[in-house]
């Protein structure tokens, strides 16, 4: 049994998708641009909200991403208003989150989206101070795929990297779990394709959180 889990957060914990979609489009109406739908949404986020902004303007013909300075700044005002937009846990996830509280295990939380909004959908969905530790975007901090985040959470537990499950899914999850010799677990219940994960051979990809439980049982 792992003494830790590590989770991605959107996508994996929690469907945001609509809440992103609808602050994107808010951003990008500002400059006669969008909308973009759902599954496009899907596409462009993990890497943070730089980069999702960066994809939505380039997808809507601002190729040399002439907005983007403004749009940075807009689209976080549209997502403090915005972030709890009809966010939800996936199903399955809570009761594989009380099965991980009712054993022991810590369950932490890395994530590419800023520290305060990702405490925000956390606590929104699951209550204040469910998780051991939340650890988003912030200063210092190199965003996934760069390991230094979940290397960190581990250090703080006082585990190895070895010691803990990291569960995400997309390619930036599967990129992150491996370059830090976690055992990686990748979720097709969330943002991307089946054949995207497996592309990155992690140690398991499941269908359905309560399938993580027999795996932490060591069944």
């Amino acid at each position: 049994m792992y003494p830790c889990c590590i989770f991605d957060l959107d996508g994996t914990l929690i469907n945001t998708i609509y809440a992103l979609t609808k602050t994107v489009n808010l951003t990008l109406d500002q400059y006669g641009l969008g909308p973009i739908d759902d599954e496009q949404t899907k596409i462009f986020v993990g890497d943070g909200y730089r980069k999702l902004l960066e994809r939505a303007l380039i997808h809507c013909e601002d190729s040399n991403l002439v907005h983007l300075p403004d749009a940075l700044m807009t689209y976080n005002e549209f997502f403090r208003e915005n972030c709890l937009y009809r966010i939800e846990a996936y199903e399955g996830i809570r009761e594989l989150l009380a099965y991980l509280k009712s054993q022991g295990i810590r369950i932490a939380v890395c994530s590419n989206k800023a520290q305060d909004r990702a405490e925000e959908n956390l606590e929104a969905v699951f209550g204040a101070g469910y998780f051991d530790l939340i650890l988003g975007e912030q200063t210092g901090i190199a965003k996934k795929p760069d390991p230094s985040g979940v290397f960190l959470i581990a250090e703080t537990f006082g585990l190895q990297p070895s010691d803990c499950l990291y569960l995400g899914d997309t390619n930036t999850d599967m990129k992150t779990g491996l370059a830090a010799g976690m055992d990686t677990v990748g979720v097709t219940w969330g943002f991307r394709t089946r054949e995207e994960l497996e592309a990155y051979h992690p140690r398991y990809v499941l269908d359905d959180p309560r399938e993580v439980i027999p795996i932490m049982a060591g069944e």
